[in-house]
């Protein structure tokens, strides 16, 4: 029996759905509401597992553990492949970028993204970033294409370089990227469609459009980005924002009005949540135990 891999799924879906709509699972329970909603891959953001996991902002303190611990959650019960943002590759030498990958791969995910900025990095959309060199991130390529234990896990090259050095520049690391072996290109922070279509046709590789709220990035809908050549269409924190929203309107109701009755309605109920996760099912296994124990 061959063994499945979460990264030849990742390909398959890039192939069979363009532009393939990647949607953002904070944790576990998001990316089954995602697989139940029709997505073909889920995404866990490198800022989410910061602000989602840690309470802390996205500037580079999480590690690569923090990380492992929500993808291990998510492909523990979703069968849905896993895009990872690995930020800079957590560690400053190639030896690091060699066992984040093992280590994503070992965890079951499918693909990873890793970035140029230098290690004290920022989130994409906000000012005052800084990158290194185009051959330190050649390096983190080369690094991370060297230590694939699974040859179909998804190499992907994250470039900040628009903000910094400009469009050309930026497309140039990009070429650099796919030579040294990077399977697909994530141009982060583009501020016009032209910007993906001039990505497309020079590095021939799928492109990733980080279509993120309150950013850089215009809203472009997925067929504007496809008349752009884009291959992948990233949604990376939308429900984590619906999320969070909901949450303080909860607990602002509940703190102003002494009951959750106003709020109800904003709710998942019992029974949805219940089917959701497929409760009634482990619940018929455990009766099913209890029984067979009495005998």
């Amino acid at each position: 029996m061959s063994q499945f891999s979460a990264g030849a799924a990742f390909r398959q879906a890039v192939r069979e759905e363009s532009p393939l709509q990647v949607v953002g699972a904070i944790n576990a329970n998001h990316a089954l509401l995602a697989r139940r909603a029709g997505f073909r891959a889920i995404y866990l953001s490198g800022g989410g597992v910061a602000a989602g996991s840690l309470g802390l902002p996205d500037l580079g303190i999480s590690g690569l553990e923090d990380v492992l611990v929500d993808v291990r959650r998510i492909t523990d019960v979703c069968d849905l492949p896993l895009l990872v943002d690995v930020d800079t590759g957590f560690g400053a030498s190639a030896f690091n970028v060699a066992r984040t990958v093992k280590s994503l791969i070992k965890a079951g995910a499918g693909a990873m993204h890793i970035e140029d900025q230098v290690g004290a990095k920022r989130c994409g959309h906000r000012p005052g970033k800084e990158i290194v060199s185009k051959a330190e991130m050649v390096d983190r390529i080369k690094a991370a294409v060297d230590a694939r234990t699974d040859e179909n896990f998804v190499i992907m090259a994250r470039t900040d370089a628009l903000a910094v050095e400009g469009l050309d520049a930026a497309v140039d690391r990009a070429l650099a990227c796919v030579e040294a072996g990077a399977d697909m290109i994530f141009p982060e922070a583009m501020t016009e469609l032209s910007m993906y279509k001039q990505f497309a046709n020079a590095v021939k590789v799928p492109i990733l459009a980080n279509i993120t709220e309150f950013g850089s990035t215009p809203l472009f809908t997925v067929e504007e980005l496809k008349t752009a050549d884009v291959g992948l269409v990233l949604y990376p924190l939308s429900a984590f924002r619906a999320m969070n929203k909901a949450a303080e309107n909860v607990y602002g109701a509940i703190r102003r009005d002494g009951t959750q009755k106003a709020v109800l309605d904003t709710m998942q109920t019992r029974e949805e949540l219940y089917e959701r996760i497929d409760y009634h099912e482990f619940e018929r296994k455990l009766d099913a135990l209890f029984q067979a124990q009495k005998k």
